[in-house]
């Protein structure tokens, strides 16, 4: 069963980009959006099940018993810093304002905290299993490596070329060949893909 992700938020607008970017970096994952927390115990009772709860600061102290029974799946969508707050010091959070980059890093590391420390355990019960963030693992070559690495670091097409003293259409050739053996199109599921396989190190990007 395809794992899936709800985002509760009353701003369908901020939900719906958290969406598309979620989309874009956890392909493997249907996100579903609700307005409310009666709206996804709706779903829930018609028995859609959830790995983790996005949830607005406002839906988390509107409803915080619910999320207090589902703490270890919870993420608090903040607009600030949640230090001082005593309700959301329960919870992971993770700042609306920062931009995909930081996002992409944010989540990274909520997938690595779930995980025990790094990306390549073993998943535990209610957390997003790697392959399922990923897509199942699959060999590239060593060559084919270094280049989603240094994508992976924001390096250009020409600055990879440089780096690895091949030419240019090799570079670009090589991307091609690693987005259709991984089945990922963007720098951001790469990225993905490349640090939850030890690739390059969150860190590094």
């Amino acid at each position: 069963m395809v794992p899936s992700i709800a985002i509760i938020d009353a701003n369908v607008l901020e939900a719906a980009g958290l969406k598309y970017i979620l989309n874009d970096i956890v392909p493997k994952v249907t996100v579903s959006t609700f307005k409310s927390v009666a709206d996804l115990q709706q779903a829930m009772q018609a028995g859609e099940q959830f790995v983790h709860f996005f949830a607005s600061t406002q839906a988390v102290v509107e409803d915080s018993a619910f999320f207090q029974a589902h703490a270890r799946q919870t993420i608090v969508l903040t607009a600030q810093s949640a230090n001082g707050n005593k309700l959301l010091g329960h919870f992971r959070c993770l700042s609306t304002n920062m931009m995909e980059h930081d996002l992409i890093k944010a989540v990274l590391h909520l997938h690595q905290m779930a995980h025990g420390g790094h990306a390549g355990a073993s998943p535990h019960h209610g957390n997003l299993p790697e392959q399922e963030i990923t897509g199942h693992a699959i060999e590239i070559s060593p060559r084919e490596q270094e280049v989603l690495a240094l994508v992976a670091r924001g390096f250009l097409n020409k600055e990879i070329a440089d780096q690895l003293c091949i030419s240019l259409p090799t570079v670009i050739s090589h991307r091609k060949n690693i987005c259709e053996k991984l089945h990922l199109r963007s720098v951001s599921s790469l990225t993905i893909y490349a640090v939850t396989h030890g690739i390059v190190r969150i860190e590094e990007i």
